[in-house]
């Protein structure tokens, strides 16, 4: 099932805690062969400026999503111009 955007997702930190998250944006990218996600925290879907967190991600059979971080500055800044390149489209519309 691909993830759409306006979607919420849950997303643990590294104490276990659980996140709701709503979906912006997926996108793959031809440069590294992967599928990215970029997401906003719920509680702050609302204010004029939010935390856009982007990972890579991968789905099973099963519809498991499985989250990456984006190590490499060179993976990050391929997605920083992708994802730049859909913010101004979106504000185009």
């Amino acid at each position: 099932m691909p993830l759409e955007a306006n979607e919420k997702i849950v997303i643990p930190d590294e104490n276990g805690e659980e996140h709701l998250f709503e979906v912006l944006y997926t996108f793959e990218v031809d440069d590294t062969k992967q599928s990215y996600i970029a997401v906003i925290p719920v509680d702050q879907s609302e204010e004029e400026q939010v935390d856009l967190y982007a990972f890579r991600y991968e789905e099973s059979a099963e519809d498991d999503l499985s989250l990456f971080p984006i190590d490499s500055d060179e993976e990050w800044e391929i997605v920083e111009e992708t994802l730049n390149t859909l913010i101004d489209e979106d504000e185009l519309s």
